[in-house]
């Protein structure tokens, strides 16, 4: 199933999404985020083709919310959950950094999924207990350094609702460098490679970590919410913060930075 998932994730970006890139023009939602043909082509494909795959549900990203949440409380058994593509802004603006996301989701927990950038051809997938992949490859590419100073971090100042954190992380961070680079789901995948070693996001919708914390974690990754509950509960499903890191001895002291610094 989850090689079916590639394929259609696959098929989809190369007739819906693709020729559209570096030629998109930019649309916004009521919410004021942006939005483009390409992602409403490539939410009707998954739509159609998903439950060929499993027949169940799907939720999209450009679904009404009273729709998605109508979706997220009455499926008991499986649900898709996709974001036909995440890094939209980019995506209109040339930038050859977003993805699609697509994860298959039983009781609130992830099964499989994948997450594909057809820019650079990378495909990131992972089923629960059988690891997580790059185009095949195993993750992690390479392990993350042992102290916070030598570390890259992936950070989202812009939802992080602590006014103490986002400043701090800025003036007073431990790590060495830090990346922000507009697409979530990607954000999850280069932790799962190594490319980032730590990570700090103040509030993700669903479908932007479906797929993408799943990798993380079958890649030997570990996480946490800001509030301090366990990630996968179902307490902020919807919306849902993230501490993590790669390497356990650099997720505790990533960790312990955080709390003293919100």
């Amino acid at each position: 199933m989850l090689e079916q998932l590639q394929t259609l994730i696959r098929t989809t970006a190369e007739n819906e999404i693709m020729p559209h890139f570096l030629r998109a023009e930019g649309l916004r939602k009521a919410d004021g985020s942006a939005l483009s043909v390409a992602d409403l082509a490539a939410q009707a494909a998954l739509e159609r083709g998903l439950p060929s795959i499993i027949a169940a549900p799907v939720l999209g990203e450009e679904m009404p919310a009273p729709r998605q949440r109508e979706l997220w409380q009455q499926a008991q058994t499986g649900l898709w959950v996709a974001d036909p593509i995440d890094g939209t802004s980019n995506f209109i603006n040339g930038i050859p950094h977003f993805a699609v996301s697509v994860a298959y989701v039983e009781r609130g927990l992830p099964q499989f999924g994948a997450v594909y950038n057809p820019a650079t051809g990378e495909m990131f997938a992972a089923a629960r207990g059988h690891g997580a992949t790059l185009n095949g490859t195993p993750l992690p590419l390479r392990q993350s350094p042992d102290k916070l100073n030598r570390a890259v971090a992936g950070v989202e100042v812009k939802r992080l609702r602590s006014g103490n954190l986002s400043s701090r992380i800025h003036t007073l961070s431990p790590v060495r460098t830090i990346r922000s680079m507009g697409s979530s789901t990607l954000d999850w995948c280069y932790l799962a490679a190594g490319r980032y070693d730590v990570y700090v996001h103040g509030g993700q919708n669903l479908w932007d970590y479906a797929a993408g914390a799943l990798i993380f974690q079958e890649a030997g990754g570990q996480l946490a919410t800001l509030e301090g509950d366990e990630f996968w509960s179902g307490k902020h499903a919807f919306q849902r913060s993230a501490i993590a890191a790669l390497r356990p001895e650099l997720f505790a002291a990533w960790l312990k930075w955080i709390r003293e610094n919100q």
